[in-house]
């Protein structure tokens, strides 16, 4: 299993790379995450990278006018750290998929895809959308990136339950104590190049199988 360099993409409290910082420094993640692009100036999740001495790529999206300046952006920061892998972590822009870039771009989902996804459903709007719905089960999703929102080959899913008296609040915190065990798998998957692509399916290959990545 190679150690991936990881570029993580922030917008947001900075949650999910603090996850990954823990479990790297437990010897449970194959990826050291040598840059963070920030979509926003003052955001939390700047100070963790900086605490940690990350590189830190600020391309503030209310700067950067047009999805494809802002996006050109983003690319040059990771290419200029050599990203083998690009993980949206509570990233809330969406960019364009660059050819070169394309199954090298996860993210992960606060819900069961392709359930309560799409433009505009992110945090607890997501949640209170479940409740509202009645599901008796939520969840989250790790996926490859495409162009569309939420929409992407999912990787990985899991499960937890909807309690009779839960809030968003308290579902929230459930689904992502989930997101911080699966999202890291699902890292540990791709470093051992046991995810191939197949059309818009990703198909989890046996430890035995390993393979490269296929493109989209």
């Amino acid at each position: 299993m190679r150690e991936l360099r990881l570029g993580v993409l922030i917008s947001g409290t900075g949650r999910t790379l603090a996850n990954f910082l823990r479990v790297a420094a437990a010897g449970e993640l194959p990826a050291e995450v040598s840059v963070v692009v920030s979509s926003r100036r003052d955001v939390p999740g700047n100070q963790i990278a900086r605490d940690h001495g990350i590189p830190l790529v600020i391309v503030d999206a209310r700067e950067v006018r047009g999805i494809e300046a802002f996006s050109e952006a983003v690319y040059r920061a990771l290419d200029e750290y050599r990203v083998d892998l690009v993980t949206m972590a509570g990233f809330l822009r969406r960019i364009l998929i660059r050819p070169d870039y394309r199954g090298r771009i996860m993210n992960i989902h606060p819900s069961l895809l392709p359930l309560f996804g799409g433009k505009g459903m992110y945090g607890e709007r997501v949640h209170r959308a479940v409740l509202a719905a009645g599901m008796k089960v939520s969840g989250c999703t790790v996926h490859f990136v495409n162009e569309e929102y939420d929409a992407g080959p999912i990787i990985l899913q899991s499960c937890v339950p909807v309690l009779e008296d839960d809030t968003p609040e308290t579902l929230a915190a459930r689904v992502f104590a989930e997101e911080c065990r699966l999202y890291p798998e699902a890292i540990r998957l791709y470093a051992a190049g046991r995810l191939r692509l197949e059309g818009n399916r990703v198909r989890v290959l046996p430890e035995q199988a390993r393979t490269c990545l296929s493109e989209l």
